[in-house]
């Protein structure tokens, strides 16, 4: 064999072995992990918040981007991460109903993210148990690949890998390595200031301490294997904390969250970052991360285009709450919030079975509002009736409690507001609105014979279909005495000790019952 055909044989030779070995091994495609915790605000040390140590996500923080003014869709788990497995709002795709009883198959073509990483190569896979979507396919199976861990995927492969930490949907643990002194917490002022509350409030914390060292394991094996310096990491809540006016409200303590991203390489450390962006935009980041383009343009922004720099408004949504029916829809921007309340005639506090049987702080303030104890400002939140458009001047009422639409010198601010939401509705989401059914007007009696909502809708559950029609819209939704007996009941949880076994108590007849099942 002469010099010239040595070199052919080599070139076929070296053709020969790429194409028959594992094209994976040369797929430099970032990986990307998104941990998710469960109804969590921006209540992070590296975010300000008073008590609370969480050294592990603040350094995460620390080696990439934080932003302050990141923001969900909708504010429950459902429909939020509806939005987030697809990339656009909840309403937009029909999975907007918390709780939906009558899912289907995602319109227009759209395709869950998961698929999309899976159809360009990615191996894909949900770490935890829970997807809780309001769409088909809803399953874990059905929307990542069959296994629990990156460790599954072929030699070489990138990864696309999600995982929730659920510890901060309550109930909460108490941390006995860092116990949190109810004196070292700040309340906002739309909370009663009492010890019960304080500690209530610190049991949240500390419960996020626990959930901070769950995210330190999992950072740390990132390193470990390896994986860290080619990996996107994302850091997020699915929507605002489970306290009252958090979770279920349009309130930035709804839809406010913690967002933090570290890609080495790629993004400078120690970036703390102002623009108004919102979860669903991270679906657009990793997709262009990984060159993939979805068969649909998304609704969200890559966060590291010029895009997202000039975004004036984020916007959200809320409709049914299991069987607790009202609608609101919001605009938000730097300086202002608006909350449009479709069903004013409701109040804020009807009854709804998870949060009476989950929050503590829901019987405390009803007594105190019973009894006439409650600030103007915290007596807002248990009215009979909301108004119909809420607006809040954020640079100078932070925690939205002075409603200034009403206020002439806001007028155009208004006007304005009024008119880009309404944008939104008719030519984003395709907002369906309010139904008749919906609404449930003259469905009811007028008034409860029960001193509680719940002993009543145990007694009618055969008379009224709730899945469609709703909960009564009764208030209050318990006598003060049925609230007192509700708060003793609570009392030795929310104030155990730190080394404290102290079972949580059931609260409510439907919560019983099924536990006679």
């Amino acid at each position: 064999m002469n010099y010239l055909g040595f070199k052919f044989f080599i070139a076929l030779f070296v053709l020969f072995f790429f194409k028959n070995t594992n094209v994976e091994a040369q797929d430099n495609r970032p990986n990307i992990l998104w941990i998710t915790i469960e109804d969590w605000s921006p209540d992070l040390s590296c975010y300000g918040t008073k008590g609370i140590y969480t050294p592990n996500v603040d350094k995460l923080a620390s080696e990439g981007i934080r932003y302050n003014r990141a923001f969900t869709t909708s504010p429950v788990c459902s429909t939020s991460r509806s939005a987030m497995m697809t990339g656009f709002y909840q309403n937009y795709i029909g999975a907007n109903q918390h709780r939906e009883h009558h899912k289907k198959p995602l319109p227009y073509g759209i395709k869950p993210v998961p698929k999309l990483f899976e159809e360009a190569g990615y191996f894909t896979t949900l770490m935890s148990y829970k997807t809780d979507m309001n769409f088909l396919p809803d399953t874990k199976e059905e929307l990542f690949m069959n296994t629990n861990d990156w460790s599954d995927r072929k030699q070489g492969q990138p990864f696309f890998a999600r995982i929730t930490f659920g510890g901060t949907h309550r109930s909460w643990n108490r941390d006995p390595q860092r116990p949190i002194d109810i004196k070292d917490v700040a309340l906002p002022p739309y909370y009663a200031d009492t010890p019960f509350i304080r500690r209530d409030w610190a049991n949240g914390l500390e419960q996020m301490q626990l959930v901070d060292r769950e995210v330190g394991a999992l950072l740390k094996r990132l390193e470990e294997e390896g994986l860290a310096e080619n990996t996107i990491v994302f850091f997020i809540g699915d929507h605002g904390r489970c306290h009252i006016r958090g979770k279920q409200f349009l309130y930035d303590g709804g839809t406010r969250i913690p967002m933090i991203m570290r890609w080495p390489g790629k993004v400078e450390p120690g970036q703390v970052n102002d623009d108004m962006v919102m979860s669903i935009d991270i679906d657009a980041t990793i997709l262009e991360a990984a060159g993939i383009t979805p068969p649909v343009p998304l609704h969200g922004q890559d966060l590291l285009g010029e895009e997202i720099k000039v975004r004036k408004y984020t916007f959200a949504a809320r409709d049914k709450m299991d069987e607790t029916h009202d609608a609101m829809r919001s605009i938000r921007s730097k300086e202002y919030k608006l909350i449009l309340n479709l069903m004013p005639e409701r109040p804020y506090l009807q009854y709804n079975e998870y949060k009476e049987g989950a929050y503590p702080v829901l019987a405390e303030m009803n007594i105190m509002n019973l009894k006439g104890e409650l600030s103007p400002e915290q007596a807002l939140f248990f009215a009979p009736s909301k108004p119909e458009i809420e607006l809040f001047d954020l640079q100078n009422d932070p925690y939205e409690v002075h409603n200034v639409a009403n206020n002439p010198e806001y007028a155009a601010v208004k006007k304005e507001l009024l008119a880009e939401l309404e944008n939104w509705r008719m030519n984003v989401i395709k907002d369906q609105g309010v139904s008749e059914e919906f609404r449930a007007t003259g469905i009811f009696p007028e008034k409860n014979p029960y001193s509680t909502v719940d002993e009543w809708v145990i007694k009618n559950q055969e008379n009224y279909d709730f899945n469609r029609v709703g909960w009564p819209a009764w208030y209050p939704t318990r006598t003060l005495q049925k609230w007192e007996e509700v708060r003793a009941k609570w009392e030795p949880y929310v104030m155990r000790k730190a080394t404290q076994k102290v079972s949580r108590p059931d609260i409510g007849l439907r919560v019983k019952k099924k536990k006679k099942k």
